[in-house]
């Protein structure tokens, strides 16, 4: 499939997140109407109550507007040996939803705990347990026919190129390249889309402003409050090298998704129909089409 094909949208692009307290959500229908409004034929499960728990409701759901379900994002406990339990049982449970869903991608992300506890420096021996459920994790995704794809984040255990340097020597786990919460932590995306691009398995499109990273990795100022200053920005309009990291993809053969993410809170009322997070969505598919795939259908000719 050609590049524009297999561009698709997630639900925080409309403040439907996963972290605890993070803002209003959107109606559902409002949300993948305007996705689908935008040609988009893709998306990821989004926040608890986006979308139905039961597997069918969520296909029917999503192919009433034209649309399927690629993954969803998961936060995972696994540096913890007194939650191995019951990480492994949320983690079956999750990855059969995904499987009947007809999802591919079990999109991991290490937190501290489920509440998202600021992370704090993990010991050598929790280190070496995050890393073997790393492959049990791995085992029972292949078991439902699903990649795990580990999501480098903000305020989680993997943040920093150091935590992803760790997890790139002590296990096999594959990566979401998340281009904004890799540059976050200080990550550039382009170099680890060149050097690790057999790990990487998902893609998700973010740009930032780097000049406002610094009060958030010293714990100074919440993600949360970062997001309302507009940390987040729509493509080609913040820092990140997006076109570099693309380039370097496609050249490199990868033939996956590319899932537009720009996180947003929506904290001060809902916005009117047709504003709002969908004029930051169509800013990023416009920089997309008009930027992004002219270089890349040059660069193949």
């Amino acid at each position: 499939m050609d590049f524009l094909s297999r561009v698709a949208s997630a639900p925080i692009s409309w403040g439907v997140c996963e972290v605890p307290g993070w803002g209003a959500m959107l109606p559902t229908s409002r949300v993948l109407g305007e996705m689908a409004g935008l040609g988009f034929s893709a998306t990821e499960l989004g926040a608890p109550g986006f979308l139905p728990d039961s597997p069918d409701e969520v296909k029917n759901t999503l192919s009433g507007f034209g649309m399927s379900l690629l993954g969803g994002f998961t936060p995972v406990v696994l540096h913890d040996k007194s939650q191995r339990e019951a990480t492994i049982a949320s983690a079956r449970a999750t990855a059969k939803l995904f499987q009947d869903a007809g999802a591919t991608k079990f999109i991991s992300s290490v937190v501290q705990d489920m509440e998202w506890t600021v992370p704090q420096p993990l010991s050598a021996d929790e280190r070496s347990h995050m890393a073997e459920m790393f492959g049990i994790i791995d085992d029972i995704c292949a078991e439902h026919g699903l990649e795990q794809v580990l999501h480098p984040h903000v305020q989680t255990l993997v943040e920093t190129k150091d935590d992803i340097s760790r997890v790139l020597d002590s296990s096999d786990v594959h990566f979401c390249l998340d281009t904004g919460h890799m540059a976050f932590g200080g990550q550039d995306p382009v170099d680890f889309a060149k050097d690790a691009m057999d790990r990487v398995g998902h893609v998700h499109l973010k740009d930032i402003r780097l000049d406002m990273v610094g009060p958030v990795l010293r714990r100074e100022v919440s993600l949360m409050e970062a997001t309302q200053a507009g940390i987040f920005t729509p493509l080609g309009q913040g820092d990140v090298d997006i076109m570099g990291v693309i380039q370097t993809l496609e050249r490199s053969g990868y033939d996956g998704w590319y899932v537009i993410e720009q996180d947003t809170a929506i904290t001060n009322g809902l916005p009117g129909e047709g504003e709002g997070p969908l004029d930051e969505v169509t800013a990023s598919l416009r920089y997309l089409v008009e930027e992004v795939a002219p270089t890349l259908e040059n660069q193949s000719t």
